[in-house]
């Protein structure tokens, strides 16, 4: 029998252990976690490391020290599971330490990051949108897409760290307005406001930056063009 052959049954077998553990409820979750299961470490992990990377990118702004913080975070909670006391979610939990580690990290760069210094604005305003459709096997509008994705990471990059931690929270995340007033340590109205500030200055930000990727909106090149070009020729009685 060979490895690859050998390995499928482990493999399904471990997904379906994956999946029984993150159908428990959280307090059964974290027991068998405290027993270092290995089931409920992988359910853990997978429910929470999209989270912890944008929030730790978020304060960071880089791809491997963010991968670096979600690591060291797993770490410390899965070697202090003792210390969590259901007083909030695990993901909140989890949430705070990988802030603290990535804080730490600003802080060793001698970068004062203070998560509650601006003041406030209610300024209103929406994100431009963008569809999402699928490329697959048009590599133009792929490319088109990866521009356009490029231009908004880069302007979220640039939002001032307490606007750019909400905006993560609420918009890329999800959180309600109580959940991330409490993992930011501050009332449900500054996350409103910092909000509303957050999409005008995203807004602003992309506007400045998406006019040459506009230029190459709805592409018809490539592929599209010779395909369309050969059925001409063909129509015409031109060529082969």
């Amino acid at each position: 029998m060979s490895g690859k052959a050998g390995d499928e049954p482990v493999t399904a077998i471990r997904r379906t252990a994956i999946s029984e553990a993150a159908g428990l409820a959280e307090a059964e979750l974290v027991e068998r976690a405290r027993a270092r299961d290995e089931a409920a470490l992988r359910a853990i992990m997978q429910a929470n490391n999209r989270r912890l990377y944008r929030l730790a990118r978020g304060i960071l702004r880089s791809d491997s020290e963010a991968e670096d913080v979600v690591q060291e975070t797993y770490v410390r909670a899965f070697t202090h599971l003792d210390g969590f006391r259901g007083e909030s979610g695990l993901s909140t939990w989890l949430s705070r330490i990988a802030i603290n580690e990535a804080l730490g990290r600003v802080r060793s760069r001698k970068v004062h990051v203070e998560l509650g210094a601006l003041p406030e604005a209610a300024l209103e305003a929406q994100i431009i949108q963008f569809p999402v459709s699928s490329t697959a096997g048009d590599p133009e509008k792929s490319m088109a897409q990866r521009e356009i994705q490029r231009v908004v990471e880069h302007a979220v990059d640039e939002l001032p760290d307490v606007f750019r931690m909400v905006f993560i929270a609420r918009v890329m995340e999800g959180m309600t307005i109580e959940e991330t007033a409490e993992l930011l340590g501050v009332k449900p109205e500054t996350v409103k406001t910092r909000l509303h500030r957050a999409r005008t200055m995203l807004r602003e930000n992309v506007e400045k930056k998406i006019g040459p990727v506009v230029m190459d909106a709805f592409p018809f090149a490539g592929q599209r063009c010779e395909h369309l070009t050969e059925i001409v020729l063909k129509r015409l009685g031109v060529g082969a």
